[in-house]
């Protein structure tokens, strides 16, 4: 119940130390929402209220800001049968030139963006906004084409493939630009899964011709206005990572785990360059004790005590089958429990 304080995160991100130990999270999830704010988000229709609950979570359990979408603005797609997991190759719409015409692409200034505005009424004195986007350039494209039809693309039509980057990538910068001009908004993730656990989904090469120069304009839309930009990328990133640092000039990273690189290492060979967000391996969290969990949290804050550029939290999301005492025992050692 500490009082937020948005430039804690602010100092995190120039690479320097917070006044006080600082969180990070992507987002969490409703049953916790609803938890740490003590009432239910089903018990409204309006939307607006729904996002209040979900500021006062945040807020309760010592964030200094709370995400969200800036807008409703996304890329339809087809059908996508989820259960435990979902295929990379299922809902894809473009599989030619002719379907990239008739595709009916949307427009980011169509959408109503007013709860950036609005949502000004439930931030506490001292909080922010922090605006995700409706997945990232290479999500969409291979939701819009499909992962294995994509990768045919590349060689058989690489210019349909240039045609569809851009055609996703212009419209997610323009959407970043509306959302980084709302004064409740203090900072912009653009989340954007690239990798698998032992590389990149595309060649190095490939995404610095297709993906990399959307994100360059990315940061540079949101540094136009004076806000700073995260990257959440998951997957094995770390032949791209001088590109994520000197080339596309990304403020902040998030996700990582274990299995690819622990976020100790990560912050040992990155943190003097680009902030290190959250890491603590989901895997780890869920399973770990409290005990345990408590004792890696201290030992990293410990580590990033003298240089700083780094937040506390798990190293991609809270889902719900988290054990809510498990995450309860990560956050504690923030706020000094």
């Amino acid at each position: 119940m500490r009082k937020p304080d948005f430039t804690n995160l602010l100092k995190v991100l120039r690479r320097e130390k917070p006044d006080r130990p600082t969180l990070f999270e992507f987002f969490l999830n409703q049953p916790l929402y609803e938890k740490l704010a003590g009432e239910s988000m089903d018990d409204t229709r309006d939307p607006l209220q729904r996002f209040g609950v979900m500021i006062k979570a945040f807020k309760n359990a010592g964030y200094d800001y709370a995400t969200l979408h800036g807008s409703d603005f996304y890329f339809p797609r087809g059908e996508v049968k989820t259960i435990k997991t979902r295929s990379l190759n299922e809902g894809n719409v473009i599989k030619n030139r002719a379907d990239f015409e008739n595709y009916r692409w949307p427009e980011p200034d169509e959408f109503d963006y007013s709860r950036l505005e609005e949502l000004e009424q439930y931030l506490p004195d001292g909080m922010k906004l922090i605006v995700y986007g409706p997945g990232g350039v290479l999500e969409n494209v291979i939701d819009l084409v499909g992962y294995d039809s994509l990768c045919y693309m590349l060689f058989e039509d690489p210019d349909l493939v240039q045609d569809i980057f851009d055609a996703v990538g212009s419209r997610l910068v323009r959407y970043y630009d509306i959302c980084a001009a709302y004064d409740t908004v203090g900072a912009l993730i653009s989340n954007d899964d690239w990798g698998f656990k032992t590389q990149t989904m595309l060649s190095p090469s490939d995404m610095r011709r297709y993906v990399f120069p959307w994100h360059k304009k990315i940061v540079e839309t949101i540094h136009k206005h004076g806000k700073p930009a995260i990257l959440h990328s998951c997957g094995n990133l770390e032949k791209v990572m001088d590109d994520i640092i000197e080339d596309m000039g990304y403020d902040g990273k998030h996700s990582y785990e274990d299995g690819i690189l622990p976020v100790e290492e990560a912050y040992d060979r990155w943190g003097d360059k680009i902030a290190i967000l959250g890491g603590i391996d989901l895997d780890f969290v869920c399973r770990g004790t409290p005990q345990e969990i408590k004792a890696r949290c201290r030992a990293m804050l410990e580590k990033a005590e003298k240089r700083g550029g780094y937040a506390l939290g798990t190293g991609n999301s809270v889902p719900e089958y988290m054990p809510h005492e498990n995450y309860f025992a990560m956050i504690s050692v923030v706020l000094g429990e």
